[in-house]
């Protein structure tokens, strides 16, 4: 366990103040999304139907929307943490990039420490 310390600056944790900077920055983040985006503390999460390829191609374009969103704002995201969860046995297992990398397919994911994995 870390030992107590004097804070000479900054904003303690689990301050309400932290939140308000947080939320001004990133308000704009889901402009134009046709999916769904969720935003948590450090992390988002973009999910949609892919039942046909309208699906896929919302997906991608958001995808498309939220590397421009990044670079408009001088931001990089940690592309080695972006992974693909295909949930439902039927879904067609499509692949997505993110700027020109594309991003990994994997078989169970922690989503906000919850242990998710695809039914195939």
């Amino acid at each position: 366990m870390s030992k107590w310390r004097s804070v000479t600056s900054g904003v303690p944790q689990g301050s309400a103040l932290g939140l308000a900077p947080f939320t001004t920055f990133l308000g704009d983040m889901d402009g134009g999304i046709e999916c769904t985006l969720s935003k948590f503390a450090y992390n988002t999460k973009l999910c949609g139907g892919v039942n046909m390829l309208e699906g896929r191609d919302a997906i991608q374009r958001d995808l498309d929307r939220q590397e421009k969103w990044v670079r408009a704002k001088s931001m990089k995201f940690n592309k080695a943490k972006h992974k693909v969860l295909h949930m439902d046995q039927g879904n067609p297992k499509h692949i997505y990039r993110l700027g020109g990398e594309w991003i990994e397919s994997r078989p169970e994911e922690k989503d906000l420490g919850v242990l998710m994995r695809s039914s195939t």
